[in-house]
């Protein structure tokens, strides 16, 4: 990353959490005097899942979880000019609208940011030990974990 101080780390906040999360604190840690451009993915609990009403979702995770989530932060830093990188996750039960997932990433230009952010989401689905219990209204239920996403 040229122009970066030796110390500087652009992994700025990650974390699994079991409480609400906070769009504010995610874009506030992606923060850099260098940035001209910042993509925020949130992903939200929505009301239906291929074409069948959700009542109940919850989100349980490994404890390697967090582990993996810096690994694959790593690998987008690595990849992508990145002034700066935050992802946080939520466990436990949501409600409908809840924030599941958050991810921001700073870059000095906005496509290297949009083109960071998409490979640090799609990988943490895919690569993050979480998964996801959907029960439908009409009684049965799904799991879908990472790489199933």
């Amino acid at each position: 990353m040229g122009g970066m101080p030796e110390n500087h780390d652009p992994i700025r906040l990650l974390a699994i959490r079991d409480t609400p999360l906070s769009l504010d604190e995610v874009y506030e840690a992606v923060g850099d005097d260098a940035a001209g451009g910042t993509t925020v993915f949130v992903g939200t609990v929505r009301d239906h899942d291929g074409g069948r009403p959700v009542s109940v979702l919850e989100y349980s995770c490994h404890p390697s979880a967090e582990r993996e989530l810096r690994r694959v932060a790593a690998k987008v830093v690595a990849d992508f000019p990145v002034r700066a990188l935050a992802a946080v996750h939520r466990v436990g039960r949501l409600g409908i609208t809840d924030k599941a997932v958050i991810v921001a990433v700073s870059c000095a230009h906005r496509g290297e940011a949009f083109a960071a952010a998409r490979r640090l989401i799609d990988d943490l689905k895919h690569e993050v030990p979480i998964w996801k219990h959907q029960v439908f209204a009409d009684g049965g239920e799904e799991w879908v974990g990472a790489g199933d996403c």
